[in-house]
């Protein structure tokens, strides 16, 4: 089924940000791999379609949407980012099915806000399975297929710009999220030094909280009152921004939603993003983030490089 569309795998689509993202995209003209763990007969859910913050929603009946509902290209694809070999596998079907891949969107997630103390082993563990090391596999499975595109592709990942307040009450969480920016900085780094110039990856982040399973839940501060809520377009209309925009200027950003629409777009009204409408949703992001970049000597000394130095002593 080679298509001229674009193709774009969502990881962590069955719901919420990730449905909208993956909608959103299919309306824009992509071809969208739609991949979770979660499934379902889709023809068997009624009504439909299923709230999408509600667990009848998965990556089957976001298939169905985009399908029936928008005229789109979809196909739904079950993964568990915890398996190396199923994100293979997933990546590998897609170009199968598709003939290329031309974004990667890494919205999979796994949360727990607590102190470290009350953070048991096995639930840190599982956080970073699931968030930074399914991230990598993710870039490690996409990253030779756009090789055949002649390194021109996009990576979009679901993590915050870096700062010391992001850690305070979720330093397990935190440490798994900060180490996906981290890739980020990272890859992009080896983007420009090896002169891929239309490869970009981008990480974002919400400003404000945005409607969805996790923020409908009751947490220690209470639950989240609809008005401090914005609705999921805000983040995939920022990210198709971003996808639009030149792959230099987002090459290792990270940046908000709401900051990106405002500062690259000239968005100045949000008001349509509001769940309740005229209501000013809390920012929950500061206005300004720490610059990572810092002056470098010139001289950085004899660079290690632990594939050559493996290569040397076969």
């Amino acid at each position: 089924m080679a298509s001229g569309k674009p193709v774009a795998v969502v990881i962590g689509a069955s719901r919420g940000i990730g449905r909208q993202v993956a909608i959103d995209l299919a309306k824009n003209g992509y071809s969208v791999v739609v991949a979770a763990k979660t499934t379902s007969d889709a023809t068997k859910t009624h009504p439909f379609p299923p709230d999408p913050n509600s667990p009848r929603s998965t990556i089957n009946t976001v298939e169905r949407e985009i399908r029936e509902l928008y005229n789109g290209t979809a196909t739904a694809i079950p993964v568990d980012t915890r398996d190396v070999d199923q994100i293979n596998a997933l990546v590998q079907k897609t170009v199968e099915i598709y003939g290329r891949l031309d974004v990667l969107i890494y919205n999979s997630g796994a949360i727990w806000w607590a102190s470290v103390e009350d953070t048991p082993v096995k639930r840190f563990q599982l956080m970073q399975r699931i968030n930074p090391e399914g991230l990598y596999a993710s870039v490690q499975a996409a990253l030779p297929y756009f090789a055949k595109n002649g390194w021109r592709g996009r990576i979009v990942v679901v993590s915050p710009p870096i700062y010391s307040r992001f850690f305070r009450g979720k330093t397990a969480y935190a440490m798994g999220k900060v180490g996906m920016s981290v890739l980020t900085k990272g890859l992009a780094m080896d983007f420009v030094r090896q002169g891929r110039k239309e490869m970009a990856i981008t990480s974002i982040w919400p400003a404000s909280a945005i409607e969805s399973a996790a923020t409908e839940r009751t947490t220690a501060a209470g639950p989240s009152t609809k008005k401090d809520l914005r609705k999921p377009t805000i983040f995939s209309d920022a990210i198709l921004a971003m996808l639009r925009a030149p792959a230099e200027s987002v090459n290792g950003l990270l940046d908000l939603d709401e900051d990106f629409l405002r500062n690259r777009c000239g968005v100045t009204d949000f008001s349509k993003y509001s769940v309740v409408p005229g209501s000013m949703p809390r920012r929950i992001m500061p206005t300004q983030f720490p610059v990572l970049e810092v002056a470098e000597q010139d001289d950085e000394g004899q660079k290690m490089d632990s594939t050559k130095l493996l290569k040397a002593r076969m």
